[in-house]
């Protein structure tokens, strides 16, 4: 009897040092994942707008080009003629890349796209989706205005100098139909064009801010497309397109309000004065 009531004693302070032990592991335990979710949370809305690929942006030079069908190309459209001479007399600076899916989740919270991943392009995004986006953007007042590029500015930093059609090598340089397996992919996996943009060719087809109209055969300065319509305009081509149909004057036109899974677009930003 005594030796059991010894063993029963020896456990009992076994327990009562145990209990507080246990306390403490557990007190501590709880501290510790507390604290990892906190500083995890914390450190994400610090670093979110970092963490993407913040939209890069390439100086374009004012200068002059021929815009429409390219020389030597008999595969134009009607509305890629008359070939016309175009100014364009103020230096942009226009996105290296397409905007991406996060970059577009980070403004608008949001993403629209048929094929995620942070680093495609955002798409199914209408020209009135662009606008709202550009809108956000411009209300942070951070000494730029954002925009999206006109048409001639669009195919100037597209041509890069250049007047052939840029499909000597599609493959280099371009998703399109034959290469991309119906889906986009992460920007900028092709080459550049000689100024360093990259997908300016195929992937998504991209919004610009001009209603569609038919080329004119008069020199033009600046020039900004119709003052009204009812389509808007896409350049580019896309990852659905053939080869010779993401050549660099390709042009394609919906409605302001549709919502394409081979539409997206880059920025143009100007600085405040």
């Amino acid at each position: 009897m005594r030796k059991s009531h010894q063993s029963e004693f020896v456990g009992r302070q076994s327990m009562d040092r145990l209990i507080p032990l246990v306390l403490v592991l557990t007190l501590l335990w709880w501290s510790s994942n507390f604290l990892s979710l906190g500083i995890g949370a914390t450190s994400q809305s610090q670093t979110l707008p970092t963490a993407a690929k913040a939209v890069e942006y390439v100086r374009i030079q004012p200068g002059s080009f021929e815009m429409g069908c390219s020389v030597r190309d008999n595969g134009c459209s009607y509305n890629e003629l008359p070939v016309h001479a175009v100014k364009i007399t103020k230096g942009f600076e226009i996105g290296r890349y397409e905007v991406t899916q996060l970059q577009w989740k980070q403004v608008m919270g949001t993403n629209p796209s048929k094929f995620p991943g942070d680093s495609r392009p955002v798409e199914q995004v209408s020209w009135q989706d662009t606008q709202d986006f550009i809108r956000r953007l411009n209300m942070q007042n951070d000494g730029h205005h954002y925009r999206l590029p006109t048409e001639a500015e669009w195919e100037y930093a597209a041509r890069a100098g250049r007047n052939e059609a840029g499909i000597a090598n599609p493959d280099q340089v371009a998703w399109f139909g034959e290469n991309a397996g119906g889906e986009t992919h992460p920007v900028g996996e092709k080459q550049a064009n000689p100024w360093g943009l990259y997908d300016m060719q195929g992937n998504v087809q991209e919004w610009v801010q001009d209603w569609y109209g038919n080329f004119a055969n008069d020199p033009a300065t600046d020039p900004t497309g119709p003052a009204t319509g009812n389509r808007r305009v896409l350049r580019g081509g896309s990852m659905e397109f053939c080869p010779t149909c993401v050549r660099l004057s390709v042009r394609s036109y919906f409605m302001p309000d549709v919502r394409s899974l081979s539409s997206g677009f880059r920025l143009v930003r100007e600085d405040v004065r």
